[in-house]
């Protein structure tokens, strides 16, 4: 065989190699999901956070996000005419958002997307929003309301569920930021699945007294208040999903600041249950390295 035929084929042999790579990394990249973070007013630090929400989803690989955010506070009504965000386009929609009511064809569009099978993620602060729109309210269960609003709902300290009536007990509210421990109560829930069952959570607010309608909640995970920390000494909600017509809610209240979303299991529990409303399934592996029942361990000590 000739020097050129050899080299002829061992061209066609390389371009076939490359386009089965090309292939394989446009299939790779279809099957990522989309996901939507909407943001744009909080009390929180969302210009700081939501970066961090994205880089970490997009690094691990499953998904592509895109961000959507609103006016900002105290706009003109017109300056909501521009913000009509396409779930539909969507396999997720991730908020970080704590602000102004959202106009009426916003709302009637995610309320369209979730019951029609799509997934809505809730963040920390995220599940203070929107006291006056009685469909985000049965989506998210329980939110930062007042004792008047609705139930509460806690675990007594043998896991039984306890059920506080309106207008009984505390409000919503929160102690002094410091590392507390997560306690996984559902193993059997595909997000839950191989995490451990009790780990320590990075410096945070740990959210008390919730409110809400809380039908057909599902708690996947709890925080013990601890009274010396200005809690309520009861085991408060920290991780729960909902049913929503065809779709899931799926929330966590942890995450107030950078570094309580820098902790490897906050952001576990939000790779997880983003594809888990997105999908049904979970693939996302659980770290080798992840956070122990006594030690935090953060993507910056890592």
């Amino acid at each position: 065989m000739s020097t050129i035929s050899t080299f002829r084929r061992f061209a066609s042999l390389v371009t076939a190699v490359i386009g089965l790579l090309v292939l394989s990394e446009t299939a790779t990249a279809a099957d990522r999901i989309k996901v939507l973070i909407v943001d744009g007013q909080n009390n929180h630090n969302w210009k700081a956070t939501t970066p961090i929400l994205k880089e970490f989803l997009e690094k691990s690989g499953r998904f592509t996000v895109d961000v959507a955010t609103t006016p900002p506070n105290k706009q003109p009504a017109e300056a909501w005419d521009n913000f009509r965000p396409k779930f539909s386009d969507y396999g997720a929609v991730l908020s970080n958002y704590n602000g102004e009511l959202w106009p009426a064809p916003v709302q009637r569009s995610l309320e369209a997307y979730v019951a029609g099978g799509g997934g809505l993620v809730i963040v920390h602060a995220a599940n203070n929003a929107f006291p006056e729109w009685e469909q985000f309210n049965k989506m998210i269960g329980l939110g930062w309301r007042g004792a008047s609003y609705g139930n509460r709902i806690t675990l007594d300290r043998a896991g039984k569920v306890v059920e506080t009536a309106k207008g009984e007990g505390p409000g919503a509210g929160h102690g002094s930021q410091h590392d507390f421990s997560i306690v996984v109560r559902d193993r059997e829930n595909p997000v839950m699945q191989g995490i451990p069952a009790e780990w320590m959570h990075a410096k945070d607010e740990l959210y008390h007294g919730q409110r809400g309608p809380a039908e057909s909640m599902h708690i996947l995970a709890t925080a013990f208040s601890d009274k010396r920390t200005g809690g309520t000494d009861a085991h408060e909600p920290m991780v729960w999903w909902i049913p929503y017509g065809k779709g899931k809610v799926f929330t966590t209240l942890m995450g107030h600041s950078e570094h309580s979303m820098h902790c490897v299991g906050f952001q576990t529990i939000v790779e997880r249950g983003t594809e888990w409303v997105a999908t049904g399934k979970v693939t996302i592996p659980v770290p080798a390295r992840f956070p122990s029942p006594t030690e935090v361990l953060t993507t910056e000590s890592k």
